[in-house]
């Protein structure tokens, strides 16, 4: 048998035509509420919940895309980037390789390859682009680069040495209107010395290949050459180095510690954290602050339940007044009315993880059906990384929200429930 105060709370949730408990309608005597009062309360119930669902469906949609974004990003950024480089500034590749052998001793390094970098700008038919040369070794530059495992067009092995070939991201060919087959001018900002004065190192290079990582920053920006070309045409303006791949990208961190305390202190090792420490943290700051501002958005929707209650307790304070001549305690009746407030927001509660599991699960389908509804892309390559709005649903997550909101939607019940159970017998029979 359930206690009195559920059956009550619950049967006012109801507040319709049978708002009344049976007993409470037979011990009081009285007829029932007019009609329209009890329908707005059922209104102003049904608002307040609805309220609460759509700020937690809200909630869990928007922190599914941003770590569906986030995830999405750095997987994109990984297919281009390494998850360790260990540099020694000054050197030239021949000597960097050397502690390869070292490298690859550790237990969670699979993969290893030599690059040098360095900024240079491409032209071609006047128009210039500022891009980011990396050269590599093409045969084990795929084992720690998955996105150039296979190019767009064109094959990673046309990169041989003293042929000055030149690999584009497919973003930066379409910027510089060229293809396979079609020659540009790499310029470098170290300049040479001749008698007109000094003048900018110029070298043509063939394109013999495009690649597309899906991430459009590197797509834009990034020119692949063979490590030998790169080392004769920048000489010491580059940095010479060795990319490697883990086993598990999440422990990059201890691994770069771990190897630095066996390389020696020359050398500098960075892992993809630290490389894209700013980003990472914008995203956490914007995560948090989203989950801030949706929380807010919830407990106004939650505090909506204060209003239903006060009016509720205003219709039932003759129901208060014969239930405490009855000998209920104070606490009882401050339990019913918890127990009407709770369920209204454990029903909201329930009804917004269901709506926004299904959305953030289903975003992509979501998104292309508004953008052929209305004409317009949510994510344009130009501006954002990715091309399409992912979602990464957590259950941490949910769970998290659904608590918080559970919690608000209780903590709007205790003044309306304290203030009813406030109410003397005799003030609200005096008109009765």
């Amino acid at each position: 048998m359930l206690p009195y105060e559920l059956l009550i709370g619950l049967r006012y949730t109801r507040a319709g035509r049978y708002a009344k408990t049976a007993a409470v309608q037979r011990l009081t005597g009285s007829a029932h509420r007019p009609l329209s009062r009890n329908r707005f309360i059922s209104f102003i119930s049904g608002l307040a919940t609805v309220g609460i669902a759509l700020g937690v469906a809200a909630l869990i949609v928007v922190l599914s895309v941003m770590n569906g974004f986030q995830k999405e990003v750095r997987d994109r950024m990984l297919g281009v980037l390494s998850h360790i480089e260990v540099i020694q500034p000054g050197r030239d590749l021949a000597s960097v390789t050397l502690v390869l052998p070292e490298l690859l001793k550790h237990n969670e390094v699979v993969a290893a390859a030599p690059f040098v970098a360095a900024q240079a700008m491409i032209s071609k038919d006047g128009q210039m682009k500022g891009v980011m040369v990396r050269g590599i070794d093409p045969n084990r530059e795929p084992t720690v680069s998955p996105s150039l495992a296979k190019l767009v067009n064109g094959q990673l092995a046309s990169l041989s040495a003293r042929q000055f070939n030149v690999v584009l991201g497919r973003a930066l060919a379409g910027q510089l209107g060229v293809s396979v087959g079609d020659t540009v001018v790499m310029i470098s900002a170290d300049g040479v010395v001749s008698p007109a004065g000094i003048t900018p190192r110029l070298r043509q290079f063939t394109v013999s290949g495009l690649f597309s990582s899906g991430h459009f920053e590197y797509d834009s920006t990034l020119a692949l050459v063979h490590g030998a070309d790169a080392e004769l045409f920048f000489r010491d303006q580059g940095i010479s180095g060795i990319r490697l791949m883990l086993k598990d990208m999440q422990r990059a961190p201890d691994v770069a510690i771990s190897l630095s305390a066996r390389l020696p202190r020359e050398f500098v090792v960075r892992d993809w954290a630290q490389e894209n420490r700013n980003w990472f943290a914008a995203v956490q700051v914007e995560k948090r602050m989203m989950f801030i501002i949706l929380t807010l958005i919830i407990a106004v929707a939650a505090f909506n339940l204060v209003s239903m209650l006060v009016m509720t307790v205003t219709d039932k304070r003759s129901d208060i007044a014969i239930l405490r001549t009855l000998g209920a305690q104070r606490r009882s009746i401050m339990a019913i009315f918890m127990v009407q407030g709770a369920w209204l927001g454990f029903l909201g509660v329930v009804l917004g993880v269901l709506f926004g599991v299904v959305i953030a699960a289903n975003i992509d389908i979501v998104m292309a059906t508004l953008e052929g509804l209305f004409g317009f892309q949510v994510l344009p390559q130009g501006i954002y990384f990715i091309d399409r709005l992912p979602s990464d649903l957590r259950w941490p997550d949910v769970l998290q929200i659904g608590v918080i909101a559970l919690f608000l939607s209780l903590l709007a019940t205790v003044y309306p429930s304290w203030s009813a159970s406030r109410l003397e017998p005799a003030e609200a029979l005096r008109y009765e």
